[in-house]
């Protein structure tokens, strides 16, 4: 989601830098009306991408000079390329120096409730820089930072622990099949950015409509993503398989451990509490629901690690399903899961009012 939201803002600036309609981001450059928009955003996408992705120069240009070949040849795509590399310049100079890649230690110190790297690889903590990066919308990391994690002695704790123990196990689990392919689903990565712009065709919208729709999706959900590894970083919980392998230390008598209990998913190395997966998904339904005016996103989603096509016709559809998906594949209490799709849905109504407003010409 980080890559994608320097593009696709990139993009946005430059197509209503020419033709208006939306407020652009963080910039107040104009470029000429008669330029070609669809060149600015060509130009736009491939210099953010060629900056930060020079290993892929042939396949970049390769679909740069696709997409160039089917605007004609004239001062209109010439003004749309300048612009187009304008507006990329704006968003690498603005992202310079933004903690991309920064070591960032995990300092919580050692004790029961408190993140330690998990079987099978004991992995040390993943992309930890993301809970420090410069947001591209919010002020600071913290800024919808959610109260903490319940304590291990709650019965809210207690819930967590049992619900993950009996529907997220690898073997012998209260799952259906159902709820076992919709953890699978959730797995591997999702074709959103395809998604999106299969629901923009779909719908005819226009070139700045398009825009708008996938610069506020993608940085609002890179905004989530940083917002729940700032949680991670500052509550630093355990995961549901060190919580129930050593159930028999965090003193809560509802708890039992069980040392050769394993998750049906291979558990990420970061902590619990937030869940990125329903941060973010929460962050991009909400946004989706603000830009389309209705809770209807019709998107059809295809999961990179079943190679399976799902149709959400709604927003809470998608919701419910990444936050059950998180449980039954045993990596993520309901509390981490529910509470940041909780936050990321609050920070995309902010990050609407703030940003992509339309103007009033």
């Amino acid at each position: 989601m980080i890559w994608h939201s320097f593009v696709s803002a990139a993009m946005y600036n430059a197509v209503v830098g020419i033709q208006g309609r939306y407020a652009p981001y963080r910039w107040n450059a104009c470029g000429p009306r008669s330029a070609s928009p669809a060149a600015a955003a060509a130009a736009a996408a491939h210099r953010v991408l060629l900056t930060y992705f020079p290993a892929s120069k042939f396949r970049l240009e390769t679909a740069y000079s696709a997409s160039l070949a089917k605007i004609p040849d004239g001062r209109a795509k010439t003004q749309g390329l300048a612009f187009g590399e304008r507006a990329a310049r704006h968003i690498i100079t603005s992202r310079e120096g933004d903690g991309r890649f920064e070591p960032v230690a995990f300092t919580i110190p050692p004790a029961p409730g408190v993140w330690r790297p998990t079987p099978p690889l004991y992995k040390p903590f993943d992309s930890a820089w993301m809970g420090q990066l410069r947001p591209m919308l919010l002020a600071s990391p913290d800024q919808f930072r959610p109260s903490g994690p319940p304590e291990l002695t709650s019965a809210r704790y207690a819930k967590d622990v049992n619900e993950v123990k009996a529907f997220g196990r690898k073997s012998g689990s209260h799952r259906s099949a159902e709820q076992t392919d919709t953890a699978l689903f959730f797995t591997g990565a999702l074709n959103i950015q395809e998604a999106m712009g299969d629901y923009a065709a779909r719908h005819r919208f226009g070139i700045a409509e398009t825009a708008r729709l996938l610069a506020a999706a993608n940085t609002v959900a890179a905004d989530a993503v940083i917002t729940a590894w700032d949680s991670k970083l500052h509550y630093g919980s355990w995961r549901p398989v060190t919580a129930i392998h050593l159930a028999d230390t965090d003193g809560n008598p509802k708890t039992v451990a069980d040392h050769a209990w394993e998750p049906l998913t291979n558990t990420p190395a970061h902590p619990d509490y937030l869940s990125g997966h329903a941060t973010w998904g929460g962050a991009l339904m909400r946004t989706l629901t603000e830009i389309l005016g209705t809770p209807r996103v019709d998107l059809h989603i295809t999961s990179e690690a079943t190679h399976s096509t799902r149709h959400y016709e709604y927003a809470d559809q998608y919701n419910r399903d990444v936050i059950n998906a998180r449980i039954w594949g045993g990596i993520h209490s309901r509390t981490a899961s529910t509470i940041g799709n909780h936050t990321g849905q609050r920070l995309a109504a902010w990050a609407l009012t703030h940003y992509f407003q339309p103007l009033h010409q």
